[in-house]
C-alpha cells in the first residue's frame, strides 16, 4: 500500500531554537489511523505542522501525498493543501460567518461554483447532525457543535489525509465520542488517512490503529 506520509531522517525545529525532532522515520499509509502520543512540549503539534508545511523540515526528507516537502514551492503548497483537512483543537471557525459558509470556505478557496458549495456543505452537516444550525454562528454553538462544525469543514473538499490536534481536548465525554465516531467513518466510508496527535487514545476505538509516541525528539512506534 502507497505511503500517504514518508520521512526520511526528518529533523525539525523553529528558526534559531532547539532541535524538537531529530533524525525521525516514519511511514504512514494510506488508510491508516494514526495516533500520535508525547508529553506536553514533546513535539507532537510540531510534528503535525510539518505535514501541512507550516514548518519545514531543518533536515532529512519529508513527503506528504507524493509531495516533497523540502523548499516547496507556494503553487505546489496550495495544491498539497487541498488534499489536506485540519482540525484543530481551538476549532478556528470564522465567528463573522454562518455554520454553512464555515463548512463552503475549503471549497470556495478552490474556486467551486456556489451551488456546488452549499449542496456539499448541506450533505457533510448532515453527516455530523448539525444542518438544523446551517444558519448558526459559531459562537451560538457549543464546543461539541463547534467542531463538529470544524470536522464538516475539514471534510468539505474530500481530503485524501486529515490532520486533527488534540480533537476532543476542549470536550465532554459525549461529545468526544461523537467526534471519534465521525473521524472512524470518515475512514471507513471516504477512505481518508487519518492523523490524530492525543494524550490520550480512546479505550473503547472498534478499529485497527497505529501509536507513534514522541520522547525525547526521537519518534517510535508502539506495536
Amino acid at each position: 500500500m502507497q505511503n500517504i506520509i514518508s520521512a526520511r531522517n526528518l529533523t525539525l525545529a523553529y528558526e534559531h531554537e532547539e532541535v524538537i525532532i531529530k533524525n525521525a522515520n516514519v511511514d504512514i499509509k494510506t488508510n491508516d489511523f494514526v495516533f500520535i502520543t508525547g508529553k506536553s512540549g514533546s513535539g507532537k503539534s510540531t510534528l503535525l505542522k510539518s505535514f501541512y508545511a507550516e514548518i519545514s523540515p531543518r533536515a532529512g526528507e519529508l513527503n506528504v501525498c507524493l509531495t516533497s516537502l523540502n523548499n516547496i514551492g507556494k503553487s505546489d503548497l496550495n495544491k498539497l493543501r487541498q488534499r489536506i483537512g485540519i482540525i484543530f483543537q481551538n476549532y478556528r471557525l470564522i465567528n463573522e460567518w454562518s455554520v454553512e459558509k464555515n463548512v463552503m470556505l475549503p471549497l470556495i478557496i478552490k474556486g467551486v461554483s456556489y451551488s456546488v458549495c452549499k449542496k456539499q456543505a448541506a450533505k457533510l452537516l448532515k453527516h455530523v447532525n448539525m444542518l438544523h444550525k446551517a444558519h448558526k454562528y459559531p459562537l451560538e454553538l457549543s464546543g461539541g457543535e463547534q467542531q463538529r462544525v470544524a470536522m464538516a469543514r475539514a471534510l468539505a473538499h474530500n481530503p485524501n489525509l486529515l490532520l486533527c490536534d488534540e480533537p476532543t481536548g476542549n470536550l465532554d465525554e459525549y461529545s468526544s465520542d461523537v467526534i471519534w465516531s465521525l473521524l472512524m467513518s470518515a475512514r471507513e466510508y471516504l477512505g481518508t488517512s487519518i492523523v490524530v496527535v492525543t494524550h490520550h487514545i480512546p479505550l473503547n476505538l472498534r478499529i485497527p490503529y497505529r501509536h507513534f509516541h514522541i520522547e525525547e525528539g526521537s519518534i517510535n512506534e508502539i506495536v
